[in-house]
């Protein structure tokens, strides 16, 4: 019996950086292209809010740990989830960035309305506002490949 060194040993699913390493790569560069000039404790509360409406635990334990390292607060970390009713913890910035996030994250529902990118345009220059869509269509398929291929949570494969 012959051991397929595409499959991860942790779950039945293949390891998708050991099946398709040009296609991983091309991913880990758009997704550094897209962090390009936005601040990084933003991107981590943007991965955050996409990889809770996606159920992706991988990337959420990811990505808290990863604010958690840039000096985010607990506090903040707990109430992404419920940013609307708690925005105060969130500056408008901020808040502009997780309605676009959810409005792109769930794209398929209502579309991305007038009034969420109007938010966007309003806080968020000619320069950022490519890089904000970028990097929420980044997380978005990072959420989606964890899924599909079974990734666990804990397991943070840039560590290794």
């Amino acid at each position: 019996m012959t051991t397929n060194t595409l499959i991860d040993a942790k779950t039945p699913r293949m390891n998708f950086a050991k099946a398709a390493p040009r296609i991983n790569r091309a991913i880990v560069a758009f997704d550094a292209a897209a962090r390009e000039g936005l601040d990084p404790a933003l991107v981590e509360l943007v991965q955050i809010r996409a990889s809770l409406l996606n159920n992706c635990a991988y990337c959420m334990h990811m990505h808290t740990n990863d604010a958690r390292k840039a000096g985010e607060s607990e506090d903040r970390l707990h109430l992404v989830a419920v940013w609307r009713e708690a925005r105060h913890f969130f500056t408008e910035k901020e808040q502009a960035a997780l309605a676009l996030t959810e409005a792109v994250t769930l794209v398929s529902e209502r579309g991305v309305p007038d009034d969420v990118y109007a938010e966007a345009t309003a806080h968020f220059d000619a320069d950022e506002l490519p890089h904000l869509i970028a990097l929420i269509l980044a997380i978005n398929t990072w959420n989606r490949l964890a899924l599909t291929v079974g990734k666990v949570a804990g397991t943070d494969e840039r560590r290794g």
